[in-house]
């Protein structure tokens, strides 16, 4: 009996002891980390003739393509992320890509750009269409963009592989912390996720989103080469900020503009015979130092122009001390702004005949006067501005560019981006109250053109901004039918037609201190008339606001309409 109870004894202890052994051995290795180890290959899952791309700190959501031994990144990404002075034509299959001095364009697969018309060879196609797709050489990305990159093979096994490229495109500071203990980087902030790659003492890794939730006392992190993992927050420094510095030279956009004060006044000229009377037109002036006759309008949907340039005009322009910048304006009959702008073909014919005739007569500047574009061809007309604006500074033409007020409507006509092309930036401040405005107003009032001063500034540097005031009203005409208010535009009349309509129908004209205009209103023959006069007083309060700012002067709609007491204001000789 004592033999078989002490068996029993020693089978149960011997039992509890492997219970013990075996739940040990299984606490152990619960307690202890993971030793899986997983490829780079196999966590980045990177197709075959493709490269991860990590721009800045976070993966990019399209990888860039492996052809040649070379790096090729979206179209779209280099326009939204690095660069948005490169342009593709869809149709015409070419990239454009300008600078200052300098207009490039690529087709695909060619070995070659052409470089302001002339061919230079590459090592490699600047531009791949895939499926649709359309992929820039990387290299030449970087060479015209504030980035930098590096590339990393795979794993040794297959280390001939580019398997991610690291972009930085954004300069600044970033936080980072090193490696005081020898650790691992694993796939998930999982002492049990597979393991990464070793990291050593000393080594220095960037936190991302600072270290993210430190989930599990596991910190998120990108190694230099750009590995993205976790790590134990126990085994890496006190954070610390570094700045990641650019050593990009950005291009210089220079101007050809004098920088004294602008006077500028459109001149209407509709035949070759009203460039007869700029002499007589200009006597009545005074100050102005630049004239822009209406002289050219696109005449085709492939870019040609019509033209009423004059080179005598120019002479006596220049006789009198007045710079010519002539406008081109895109009113024609049955023409399709979109179509001319964005065709290549089209948009480079209009370029260079614009830039053509201005040499040849002599003219000192262009004028665009491109109005009602629809939205579509916003991107395309910054375009044009662009290939234009490499012409004129090459020639020494001033370039300015007429604009509405800005509003959210008109945000497509990107005046910043015209604030870097273009000499002027030029804001008609008028049309406040237009010919289908569905209540009767000013043209012009205080608050429009303060506005429009306050609003381009936060745009546009203020020695390019030209605020252009009108000469002219609008006299409006209510009637009533039926118990309903109809409104009708009577007429547009130029100063001093308007104050003869004031006048002869016997109306008495008040000062409004909130438009800073003369009102005036009247009935006649069972109508209500009603009119916001322009005149010196008007015109003067505008004028301060404009100097006041300190912009880069003043534009005026048009000859001919005004009185001449005006040209003191203008001129800045008032008492």
């Amino acid at each position: 009996m004592e033999k078989h109870a002490k068996q029993a004894v020693i089978g149960t202890v011997l039992v509890m002891i492997l219970i013990f052994i075996v739940g040990g051995i299984a606490l152990v290795r619960y307690l202890s980390p993971g030793k899986e180890t997983m490829s780079l290959a196999d966590y980045y899952n990177v197709p075959t003739g493709e490269a991860m791309i990590i721009l800045d700190d976070k993966i990019y959501e399209k990888n860039a393509l492996l052809s040649g031994g070379q790096l090729y990144v979206d179209f779209d990404m280099v326009v939204q992320c690095f660069n948005k002075r490169f342009y593709w034509d869809e149709a015409e299959q070419v990239l454009i890509c300008t600078t200052p001095t300098q207009v490039i364009k690529a087709c695909p697969e060619d070995t070659y750009v052409e470089i302001n018309g002339e061919k230079e060879n590459t090592d490699a196609p600047v531009v791949l269409v895939q499926g649709g797709r359309v992929c820039l050489l990387l290299d030449f990305v970087e060479e015209y963009s504030d980035i930098r990159y590096q590339a990393y093979r795979a794993d040794a096994a297959d280390a001939s592989v580019i398997q991610r490229v690291m972009i930085t495109s954004v300069y600044g500071d970033y936080l980072y912390a090193d490696v005081t203990k020898k650790t691992q980087l694993r796939t998930d902030a999982d002492r049990k996720s597979p393991i990464l790659r070793e990291v050593t003492q000393g080594e220095k890794l960037m936190l991302i989103d600072g270290g993210g939730s430190q989930k599990n006392g596991y910190l998120t992190v990108m190694t230099q080469d750009g590995v993205r993992g976790y790590i134990l927050n126990k085994c890496v420094s006190e954070a610390y900020y570094e700045k990641i510095e650019s050593s990009f030279e950005a291009p210089v956009y220079t101007s050809v503009a004098d920088g004294k004060e602008v006077l500028l006044a459109w001149h209407v000229v509709t035949n070759l015979t009203a460039n007869g009377n700029l002499k007589e037109m200009l006597a009545r002036t005074k100050g102005v130092t630049a004239i822009s006759p209406t002289w050219f309008s696109i005449a085709s949907n492939e870019g040609a122009i019509s033209s009423l340039a004059d080179s005598n005009y120019v002479n006596t322009a220049h006789e009198l001390g007045v710079q010519v910048w002539g406008l081109v304006d895109n009113f024609g009959e049955n023409i399709d702004s979109y179509k001319v702008l964005s065709s290549t073909i089209s948009r480079e014919r209009l370029e260079k005949e614009l830039v053509s005739v201005a040499l040849s007569c002599g003219m000192d500047g262009i004028n665009i006067d491109f109005e009602s574009l629809p939205v579509e061809a916003g991107p395309h007309f910054i375009q044009f501005l662009r290939e234009l604006s490499v012409s004129c500074r090459a020639n020494g033409l001033v370039l300015s560019v007429d604009n509405y007020v800005p509003a959210g409507y008109n945000r497509y006509y990107d005046y910043a981006e015209q604030g870097v092309l273009v000499d002027y930036v030029v804001i008609m401040a008028y049309d406040e109250h237009y010919a289908g405005s569905t209540e009767a107003g000013s043209v012009s009032s205080i608050s429009y053109v303060e506005n429009a001063i306050k609003d381009t500034k936060e745009m546009v540097p203020a020695e390019k901004i030209v605020i252009a005031l009108p000469f002219y009203t609008r006299l409006w005409k209510e009637t009533t039918v039926d118990g309903v208010t109809i409104l009708g535009l009577e007429r547009t009349p130029g100063m001093k037609d308007a104050a003869a309509t004031v006048e002869e129908n016997g109306a008495q004209a008040e000062w409004d201190e909130t438009t800073c205009q003369y009102y005036a209103e009247y009935d006649k023959d069972g109508a209500h008339y009603r009119i916001w006069l322009e005149e010196a007083r008007s015109l003067s309060e505008k004028v301060n606001r404009v100097r006041q700012a300190e912009l880069a002067g003043i534009g005026t709609w048009r000859l001919g309409l005004e009185t001449e007491d005006v040209w003191d204001v203008l001129a800045g000789e008032e008492e």
